[in-house]
């Protein structure tokens, strides 16, 4: 048997090490896995961030007599008087339901 094998303090050392790298409650493996989830977390804030971005430039339109009324016209088909609305609608554009 080699003389390093023999040390006690060595193979404590080996097996605290191997303990600790695969199964303990902190091993490298949990630490991977909860690497990938802070990255997908940051992802989603960006993502989350661009959108209060976004929205906020959408409020800010809407808060403008002329983009409530934009919004109104667009989103609800809402008139003046005296006012047609005709509403044309292009067959790519519909939206097609199957029933299958």
């Amino acid at each position: 048997m080699p003389k390093f094998l023999k040390n006690k303090f060595l193979i404590i050392f080996i097996a605290f090490a191997a303990w600790m790298l695969f199964w303990d409650s902190n091993s490298l493996s949990i630490h991977n896995i909860l690497n990938k989830d802070i990255e997908k977390l940051e992802n989603e804030k960006e993502y989350y961030k661009k959108e209060i971005v976004k929205d906020n430039k959408a409020i800010k339109e809407l808060k403008k007599e002329e983009g409530l009324e934009k919004f109104a016209r667009e989103e609800y088909y809402m008139k003046r008087e005296n006012e047609d609305i005709y509403i044309i609608e292009y067959q790519d554009s519909l939206k097609v339901t199957t029933d299958e």
